[in-house]
């Protein structure tokens, strides 16, 4: 039979839910199983409500779902909350002494965790490592495995044995107590060499891969992640990383490394992007190259700090006084997050222009099991970079090109002097005030839109053309459109998708013919006010049937989804 079971483990911030969920994740992905797992967390150190979800398939999975088969509840709260969802014949497991029952209960199965640990490893901390362990063993998966697992996530040494204890003895109390009542078997399918990677460090990996050589960044959820992670392998590869006082520092940071010739980048969330704005525009006129994470969370202002929300489309891309070309990105799988920081800091280059990655809490948490990815593949553009030979001394660095495009020289290398301002300036960098200037400045600047456009990639099509329904959305919410299709394909529905990753400039050619052939066109978006839907109507003319729209702070399922088009197929 076919193997697509979902856990759900939940407990209060402290007491180690996203660690028994990675491990859970990273273990049955060592099995072979195609895994994605996403995160609820609160903005606190302690308390509240945590969970993990971790769902494992034969075929690849790249969205969560809403039932559960076993739910590994590390406080009663949890079993409280989520029970309803565990479905007939799904296994509740709970700490033995926290639950009120305190007993075996139909399906739930209480093991005594903090004795457990105790016990095999003197710490009661690890008590999550024991539950684990019997999580897996009531899904008779590989002991072995989840040994190996634990070991690496630890870094063996003292503390990696003790917690490999810990899952043993989870693992053998829960086999020896509840052998039999298994409902639902995993077992490993072969040893695979798949990543299990979350999307922002898939970011952090494709800019490093980009050759990104700076990043200044102020740490703010979900984008501290990538800083953490970058600041981890900077001195190995060479990066330097700062963390300064504020995100108007690190972004004015990241123009100055990028005017000194680095590939440069910083990441944020909405409420530091506000901040970012005047620097934004400050690359925008000096044509300086850089790259921007925008990880996006509901606002306004500091509005649910670990929630998720497709929110800061219109922000981005208007964002900043007047008129300047800038591309948006906006990753849909983990995958794109990795290729498209890539391309990122080539366009940024190729166009001397801000880049903006949009990312959002739901994506850049949310792991998933990918291929290695082929850094042959990989491909560095630099642009109209001069070399130091070429920058003579009578270089204009803001030369009128029919392009758009001028060359572009390195400070203190070469005969070349080097100037801009962020005043408007003449071709040499310097300031002006007649009107002929300004103008020829603002059409230099603004053609390079023609190359951009055409280097944009065209939305993913997928489906009939003639489809009772098409579902056009934008970034993370990809996997759950593409799964709710296969939902209503089977209930009778035809579907088709129209999806896009690459977004402004906006690339009308390639996304209007795809408008319009199906008997309703509906566009899911985590935001309140279909932000995409008003940029497609604006840029083609084309007004679309409606939109399923959610802005709870929470990601869409992809049973949401089926359910809510076919209310509208009906209607």
């Amino acid at each position: 039979m076919a193997t697509d079971i979902n856990f759900l483990v939940g407990g209060e911030a402290g007491q180690g839910v996203q660690s028994v969920g990675f491990i859970l994740g990273k273990t049955l992905a060592r099995g072979g199983y195609h895994v994605f797992a996403d995160q609820d967390y609160e903005s606190r150190i302690r308390g509240g409500h945590n969970f993990f979800r971790v769902r494992a398939s034969d075929a690849e999975v790249r969205a969560l779902r809403d039932s559960i088969e076993v739910l590994v509840a590390l406080n009663q709260e949890t079993v409280e909350l989520h029970r309803n969802r565990v479905v007939n014949g799904g296994l509740i497991l709970t700490d033995e002494g926290r639950t009120e029952k305190g007993v075996i209960d139909g399906n739930v199965f209480g093991v005594p965790l903090d004795q457990i640990a105790m016990e095999s490893a003197g710490n009661r901390l690890m008590s999550n490592t024991v539950a684990v362990g019997a999580a897996l063993a009531l899904v008779d998966y590989d002991l072995a495995a989840l040994e190996r697992v634990v070991y690496e996530n630890f870094h063996g040494g003292d503390i990696g044995d003790a917690n490999i204890r810990a899952a043993a003895a989870g693992y053998r109390f829960a086999r020896d107590n509840f052998k039999g009542q298994m409902n639902f078997l995993v077992r490993p399918v072969g040893e695979v060499s798949k990543m299990f990677l979350n999307g922002h460090e898939a970011v952090s990996l494709g800019a490093l891969a980009a050759g990104c050589k700076f990043m200044a960044a102020y740490p703010m959820t979900p984008a501290s992640s990538i800083l953490e992670y970058i600041a981890a392998k900077g001195k190995d590869l060479g990066v330097v990383v700062v963390q300064p006082e504020d995100e108007i520092a690190a972004v004015n940071m990241t123009v100055g490394a990028a005017f000194a010739g680095a590939r440069s980048m910083t990441a944020t969330s909405g409420s530091g992007f506000a901040l970012m704005v005047e620097a934004v525009g400050l690359a925008g006129i000096t044509e300086t190259p850089i790259v921007i994470v925008n990880g996006q969370r509901p606002g306004p202002a500091v509005g649910l700090p670990t929630r998720t929300e497709q929110g800061d489309l219109a922000f981005v891309i208007h964002t900043s006084p007047g008129e300047f070309p800038r591309a948006v990105l906006a990753p849909a799988t983990v995958e794109d997050c990795f290729w498209l920081t890539v391309k990122a800091f080539n366009l940024a280059e190729m166009y001397q222009i801000p880049v903006i990655i949009l990312t959002d809490q739901y994506i850049a948490s949310s792991y998933a099991t990918v291929d290695k990815f082929d850094l042959s593949r990989v491909m560095i553009n630099r642009g109209e970079l001069l070399t130091g030979a070429e920058a003579a001394s009578d270089y204009k660095r803001h030369l009128i090109t029919a392009s758009g495009v001028s060359p572009r020289a390195i400070p203190m290398e070469g005969e070349a002097i080097v100037a801009t301002d962020s005043d408007e300036h003449d071709e040499e960098g310097h300031l002006i005030e007649d009107a002929a200037t300004r103008k020829a400045m603002v059409s230099k600047r603004l053609r390079k839109r023609e190359g951009l456009v055409r280097d944009m990639g065209p939305p993913r099509v997928s489906g009939p053309e003639n489809a009772d329904v098409m579902l056009v959305g934008w970034g993370s919410t990809y996997g759950a459109i593409m799964e709710a299709a296969g939902l209503l394909e089977n209930e009778g529905v035809t579907v088709s998708v129209l999806h896009m990753n690459e977004i402004w400039p906006f690339p009308s050619e390639t996304v209007a013919p795809f408008l319009g052939r199906a008997r309703k066109t509906l566009v899911v978006e985590n935001n309140a006010t279909g932000q995409l839907a008003r940029l497609i109507r604006a840029e083609t003319g084309i007004k679309l049937s409606g939109g399923i729209n959610k802005f709870d702070g929470r990601p869409f399922s992809a049973l949401e989804i089926a359910r809510q088009v076919k209310k509208e197929v009906a209607a």
